[in-house]
This record gives C-alpha cells, structure tokens and sequence, in this order.
C-alpha cells in the first residue's frame, strides 16, 4: 500500500511517501522557524496560513522526488491531532478532499503515536512490548507499549513539557527561538559544576515529571547573576549547562524506573527533544549499565514529520481501519484512547 502521509500539527509542514512493502520513498519538510523566530514563540493563525500556502508544492515535490503519479497513491494519512486546531484543520481538509478526489481512503492519525512510531523506520527497529520516553515541546510521557494502539501512560508531566522547559529557560536567558537547540549548543562551552539545578520529583516514589520549577531556579539564578553584573556569554552557557544536565539527569531517572516497574529492558525515545546528544548519551549510559537497548528516530524524524505519520497511517489502514470524510481534528486525545490493531 503506497501511503501519502500529511503533517501539520503546529510549526512544520511535512509530506511523505510510504510504501508497505519498500518502506519510505520520499519525504519533504518546510519548518516556520525563522516566521516566528521574530515573536519568540509558534503564532498559531500565522502557523495556519503557512501550512495553506506550503502544503500542495511540497506534496508535489515528494511526488517527484519518488517518481510517483497521484494516481499511484493508494490512501492518505493526516494528522488530526493534539495540535493547534488551525493548523490540523489544513491538514485533515487537504487530505480529506484530495481522498475525496482521487476516490482512496483517508485516515486521521494521533501526532504522538506518530513520534512514538519513528524509530520504525530504522534499520533496527524495536520490537514489542518496550517503553517510551515520549518527550517534546508540548508532552513529556513515559508509556508502556506492547503493541500498536496498546498503550499505558506510566506518567507525564505535571506542568511544562521538557521541551517547553527548554524553550522557555532560553527566552529568560536572551536566547533565539526554538530555545532546544540553543541551550544544547551553549552547554557544549558550559563549565560543569558552576551552578547547580534540583532534580524535580526524583526524591519521591512515582514516575511524574515537573519542570515548571526548573524554569523558575534559571530565571532567579540569571536575576542573580545579572544583579552582580554577571550576565556575559560565558554564564549563558553555563547556565545552560546546568539546566540541560538537570533535565537529562531527570528524565534518565524517570526512564531506569519505568524499565524496572515495567521488567521490560527496551527504551525508545521520541520527540524533538530526544534529538538532543546529552540525553541519548545518558539513555545509552543507562541502558548499558541495566544490558538494556535504547532505540530512538535519526535526527531529522525526531521533530515533526510527515514519515512518521505516513508510516503509523499504513499500519492502521492496513488493518482495515477508515473513516468517513468528516473533517474531524482533535487539540487534545489521550493516547490511551486509540483502537489497538
């Protein structure tokens, strides 16, 4: 089954060609970072608008990148949600309509099951059951796996997702956004030790996550800083690196305990921010230490894609899953929610 995969859940339009049987053909990604660069942060009907004029030539040029006609393609996969409301309604109306036209089934996909999917696409895939550290800008779950659509949330986030964290301690510190990327790139030239960030809720029994207070320690450490006149680049980056080893060490910690209340000795990580090389070093640390396995997507399928979504969208259509041609978007869906195949 040759599938169209559709992305558009906030910042990053994504088209992409997944055959059943030959794996991915050709994928494209437009991302709208430098549109809201200039405003610190996504503006959704700004997100919205672009979607609409990116959409049709990228599904154009992955069609050519694979050597494909319309014609060829055999169903359509979208994203329906979480996400912006906006942004989701481009995707599902374009989807919807082009299945309408060219008479193929359409299905509406979950952006996190997408992500928690990827690492599929790998030459070495894990196998079922495993956990997954889902982990991005706006989610940060830890969830029991033993089949696709037969999930367990074992915990998340009681406030900020780790990347809202990441993007929201670099806007305090004067970086760019996305903020992810920054801190990463700023923590390489940190000096270890200088300051020292809390671990949030490893104290205490559970697999809930907070970062909303992480957030709070950085700005009243850089007050401090700027206060004393002590505000340069240099403790920009140490700042930096103490708040990605607080978070990393965190997540590391939550992940060792899922493994062991679970007996399961596979990881995966998804999301944006398991792009990041400090906690897929401490993840790998980790899983040596237990003989365990961590899997994770390459680098250019960990944020938002249309691979991901073109390949859970197979897996569904190809257990015989549909749907009407209502456009239907979701801004939020429990995971746990979906039909399991």
């Amino acid at each position: 089954m040759l599938v169209l995969g559709l992305e558009t859940s906030c910042d990053e339009t994504g088209v992409a060609l997944y055959d059943s049987e030959r794996g991915l053909l050709a994928d494209a990604l437009f991302s709208q970072i430098d549109l809201h660069r200039v405003y610190g942060g996504v503006v959704p009907e700004l997100a919205s608008r672009d979607h609409v004029k990116r959409m049709l030539p990228l599904i154009r040029e992955v069609l050519e990148q694979a050597g494909r006609a319309p014609a060829d393609i055999e169903a359509i996969a979208y994203t329906a949600g979480p996400g912006l409301v906006g942004a989701l309604l481009v995707g599902a109306s374009c989807a919807q309509a082009l299945a309408f036209a060219w008479n193929i089934p359409a299905i509406g996909v979950h952006h996190m099951e997408g992500h928690l999917l990827a690492p599929m696409l790998e030459e070495q895939p894990p196998q079922f059951p495993f956990v997954a550290l889902l982990v991005s800008g706006g989610h940060t779950q830890l969830v029991r796996v033993d089949g696709i659509g037969r999930y367990e949330l074992l915990g998340e986030s009681l406030d900020d997702a780790a990347g809202e964290a990441f993007d929201k301690t670099a806007k305090l510190i004067g970086l760019n956004y996305p903020g992810g990327p920054e801190i990463a790139r700023l923590a390489e030239q940190g000096t270890p030790g200088r300051f020292v960030f809390p671990r949030p809720m490893t104290d205490r029994p559970g697999l809930a996550f907070s970062f909303s207070g992480l957030k709070t320690f950085a700005l009243n450490t850089w007050q401090q800083c700027r206060d004393a006149g002590d505000d340069g680049e240099q403790t920009r980056c140490d700042l930096s690196l103490a708040f990605q080893q607080a978070v990393v060490e965190t997540l590391t910690i939550k992940c060792k305990r899922a493994l062991k209340q679970t007996g399961l000795k596979r990881l995966v990580i998804a999301g944006g921010v398991s792009a990041n090389k400090a906690l897929r070093a401490s993840l790998e640390q980790m899983l040596a230490g237990i003989k365990g396995q961590v899997f994770y997507a390459r680098p250019k399928f960990c944020t938002d894609n249309g691979a991901m979504i073109a390949y859970a969208g197979c897996q569904r259509l190809l257990a015989g899953q549909r749907q009407d041609l209502a456009i239907s978007v979701q801004a939020r869906w429990p995971m746990e929610q979906l039909p399991a195949i």
